[in-house]
């Protein structure tokens, strides 16, 4: 029997906050008091980011490392730019009168533009791979040396084919996918295959402990939205179907066989703010992105922070990283361990890339040259195993991603215009000099990860038996 436990998640610091968020499909979902007040000026969110984090020392420019061999790549890929998952008709249009971005593609579809990126990031990593030497010049692989391997939505399996393209533009690689088009696969469905009361309990605890305050302090972030989109001109608000954001209505809900979910102000703006972010890649004219509101960046990061935020608190909590990352975490090592295979390319969504990393116990980080600083869109996680000049094999774990100018201005990738290249920290093992892991202990990583699924799965039944 499916079991779903739904569990209202009250922050700490109880307070109201109005304005405007979401991720998901349909009408909003929630009722708050209707108070014009509530929706006020641009909030103090527009200092302009610093330029600390350009000189992290975990940026960099390649995604070579001097001194090393490169063995075998394997890359988490997200799909690239898309139109929002929300069509026309949908909350989109009724919270905000003014008109939205007119998308090349139907809604939740790869772009023009998408495909454009994904073809240049291709390119870039085929190039890579040729001065490193895994690669000939218009490489035709042998069997099983390339594996392509894509989610069967129509824009992962779209990203796939155009990262393909780039990569092996005479190969005429074919990108695999194993359910029906246009379904998830459970490879890459971050859905709960394990769930009791208590468990749900506990998932829940995890995500108040961690994200409550978090939430709880996103109300600036709903302010600026909601000015934004001039949400108190909308048919929403005016007909009450809409009034207000609030930062302590987030209620959760965990179902076997599906993903975590959440209803409230969080999803809404989720959804809102997905759609802004993807309208400022796509819309020439920043100002027309953001409705006519002259906004800074530091402005569309706190929009995209929103996203950011309900990506983390859904999918990245401990307990549940492990249990909807666990299909994709065996795929993963599986490949790392395939005899002769180079190079493999497993295309996703964000929520498998935040998942998988919080399950491998990754360091908290903050991407550099983004507004999404967390698992931007086309983001990928790159593995790449290397040996030294004494055969040892060693491990590099990198997120790579177009960054927000190169998405904008569809730039071509190359070792003086690199994409964003940040190198990634194991909690708890220590890199060499160079910033590289013992393969052994990357492994042994991930077979903690996978093996945390299986006592999770002993605890609770333990649990339930007593």
């Amino acid at each position: 029997m499916k079991r779903s436990i739904s569990i209202i998640l009250v922050t700490a610091l109880l307070f109201s906050c109005i304005g405007i968020t979401g991720c998901g499909k349909g009408k909003p979902d929630f009722e708050l008091s209707a108070d014009s007040s509530n929706i006020i000026q641009f909030p103090s969110k527009t200092e302009e980011t610093s330029g600390n984090e350009e000189t992290d020392e975990n940026t960099l420019t390649s995604l070579s490392r001097e001194g090393y061999t490169l063995e075998q790549a394997v890359v988490l890929s997200r799909h690239n730019i898309r139109a929002p998952l929300s069509g026309e008709g949908s909350a989109l249009d009724t919270i905000t009168p003014n008109t939205w971005f007119e998308w090349s593609a139907p809604a939740s579809q790869l772009s023009v533009r998408g495909g454009t990126l994904e073809t240049a990031m291709g390119q870039y990593f085929r190039k890579w791979l040729e001065a490193e030497g895994l690669f000939e010049p218009n490489y035709r692989p042998a069997d099983g040396a390339v594996r392509i391997y894509a989610n069967s939505k129509q824009r992962t399996i779209a990203t796939a084919k155009f990262f393909s393209s780039g990569l092996l533009p005479v190969a005429g690689t074919q990108v695999e996918y194993h359910v029906d088009y246009d379904t998830m696969d459970p490879v890459f469905s971050p859905v709960l295959t394990y769930m009791s009361e208590d468990y749900a309990a506990d998932a829940n605890d995890e995500i108040q402990k961690i994200y409550g305050k978090t939430i709880a302090d996103l109300g600036d972030n709903y302010d600026l939205i909601s000015e934004v989109i001039d949400v108190q001109d909308s048919d929403d608000y005016k007909n009450g179907n809409f009034t207000g954001f609030n930062v302590d209505d987030s209620e959760f809900t965990f179902e076997e066989g599906k993903e975590p979910s959440v209803k409230g102000s969080l999803k809404t703006a989720c959804t809102i703010s997905d759609a802004l972010v993807l309208q400022y890649f796509e819309e020439p004219d920043p100002t027309q992105a953001a409705f006519g509101h002259d906004i800074s960046e530091a402005d569309w990061e706190a929009i995209s922070e929103v996203k950011d935020v309900y990506g983390d608190v859904l999918f990245t909590a401990p307990s549940v990283a492990v249990n909807v990352a666990h299909p994709l975490l065996e795929e993963m090592e599986k490949e790392l361990s395939t005899e002769g295979r180079q190079f493999t390319f497993l295309c996703g969504h964000d929520s498998n890339l935040a998942s998988v990393l919080a399950a491998l116990e990754v360091e908290d980080y903050s991407l550099p040259g983004t507004i999404e600083k967390k698992t931007p869109i086309g983001g990928k996680l790159v593995i790449s195993k290397w040996k030294d000049k004494d055969g040892q094999e060693f491990i590099s774990l990198d997120l790579v991603y177009q960054k927000t100018q190169q998405l904008q201005q569809i730039s071509l990738l190359n070792d003086e215009n690199p994409p964003g290249i940040y190198s990634l920290q194991l909690k708890g093992i220590n890199a060499n000099a160079g910033g590289l892991y013992k393969a052994e202990d990357v492994i042994e990583r991930f077979d903690k990860a996978i093996g945390a699924y299986d006592s999770l799965i002993e605890e609770y039944e333990a649990q339930n038996a007593a």
